[in-house]
């Protein structure tokens, strides 16, 4: 708890910083992003999602949210306090070009694969998100999140602390309970049946 909450107070220091010049270049604001996100050869911190290879219109959503205070989570508030649309479009842009995460490198249970394989058709994850997890539109990428990110946005959906843009969500979550979170999070940030992306966008390739 006390390492999170000094990684917290790191971040939003940093972001204080970079957000003091709302004209900062999408290079400088993805920098920043990048302490504490991670990039193409350092994972992101603890709790923090990889941002490689999102969707650019979630990507747009989502910071939309976060500077209009809709997602009250530091320290993206503070870094975005002030961004115009179009800053918010460029630096989204940039982010979406970001390389794919590498899959959690641990091996995976297979009772717990499987488990989650089955919620999975169920529940249809792999039609809004695709078939690959890859994400499309405003419905973000799941491949390769972290574990623990994946599984703090489940259980937030659940509990309301972080609202969908409509109500599926809610229904597909609603019979579902930790056990089928932990699962879902723990197969999700293993999955390597990501598609082939279009290597001229940086994206990274996993075999199955």
């Amino acid at each position: 708890m006390h390492l999170l909450k000094g990684i917290t107070a790191a971040c939003t220091l940093m972001a204080a910083v970079f957000s003091a010049s709302a004209a900062e270049s999408p290079d400088a604001l993805l920098a920043t992003c990048q302490s504490c996100h991670g990039d193409a050869t350092r994972a992101s911190l603890p709790g923090v999602p990889s941002l490689g290879a999102q969707p650019l219109d979630f990507l747009t959503i989502q910071l939309y949210m976060f500077r209009e205070k809709m997602r009250a989570v530091e320290p993206m508030t503070t870094l975005l306090k002030g961004m115009k649309d179009d800053e918010l479009k460029r630096l989204a842009a940039s982010i979406a070009k970001l390389p794919a995460p590498a899959p959690n490198a641990e091996p995976a249970d297979a009772a717990r694969v499987e488990r989650a394989r089955a919620l999975v058709v169920q529940h249809r994850c792999n039609f809004c998100h695709n078939k690959d997890y890859s994400g499309q539109q405003n419905v973000p990428r799941l491949a390769g999140q972290r574990e623990d990110y994946l599984l703090k946005a489940l259980r937030d959906y659940k509990s309301n602390a972080r609202r969908g843009y409509d109500a599926i969500m809610d229904d597909v979550l609603y019979p579902l309970n930790d056990d089928n979170f932990q699962d879902l999070a723990h197969f999700l940030s293993r999955d390597r049946k990501s598609t082939r992306l279009n290597s001229s966008h940086g994206y990274i390739s996993y075999a199955v």
